[in-house]
């Protein structure tokens, strides 16, 4: 593998593992926050965000868990999706990429970014719903406001794992007839 390659993939296991820790210190962000707004809701203007949905959980407690469940699942599960990413990046071998690992954390990716990105749009849905009983949730939209490109990425992602699986099935029978 050329030095080039080998530079850019070792930059693309940097940015993977810092996406990773940002995601996962968001999604513990909202944890605190939930547990806050929970048993103290007068710090949470201080918190993570500031997201405050105090209001909704005077108004309708049902609203509220269920609004934040949507965004600590989302948020849980970008989390988790990014730590897949780690793990291909650290554990691909380059020099013979086409290995049924690399085909199953593919198709694991894009799983999980198919569930963000439904997920996310089934959320914008309630929050739409739910503007129209009074319920503020325009600070909600920057969680789900990509729902439509986690849909479309997982359908790209899922053809890179069928070629992968396809690879996989050509390096083996390649394999058995050398």
């Amino acid at each position: 593998m050329p030095k080039t390659d080998n530079f850019i993939f070792t930059g693309l296991k940097i940015i993977a593992w810092i996406i990773f820790v940002g995601l996962s210190i968001d999604a513990g962000g909202l944890v605190v926050n939930f547990i806050f707004s929970i048993f103290n809701p007068e710090f949470v203007h201080n918190l993570y965000q500031k997201l405050d949905l105090h209001e909704m959980y005077q108004q309708n407690k049902s609203a509220f868990f269920g609004i934040y469940a949507f965004i600590l699942i989302i948020a849980i599960l970008k989390a988790h999706m990014f730590y897949l990413v780690v793990i291909l990046v650290t554990k691909i071998n380059l020099s013979k990429p086409f290995d049924s690992f690399v085909s199953k954390q593919i198709t694991k990716i894009s799983y999980y970014t198919l569930s963000i990105g439904i997920l996310s749009s089934i959320a914008r849905q309630i929050a739409k719903y739910l503007v129209h009983y009074g319920y503020a949730t325009d600070q909600l939209n920057g969680f789900w406001e990509d729902s439509q490109a986690f849909i479309v990425m997982s359908a790209v992602i899922y053809i890179i794992a069928t070629i992968f699986r396809k690879g996989v099935e050509i390096q083996n029978e390649n394999d058995l007839t050398v």
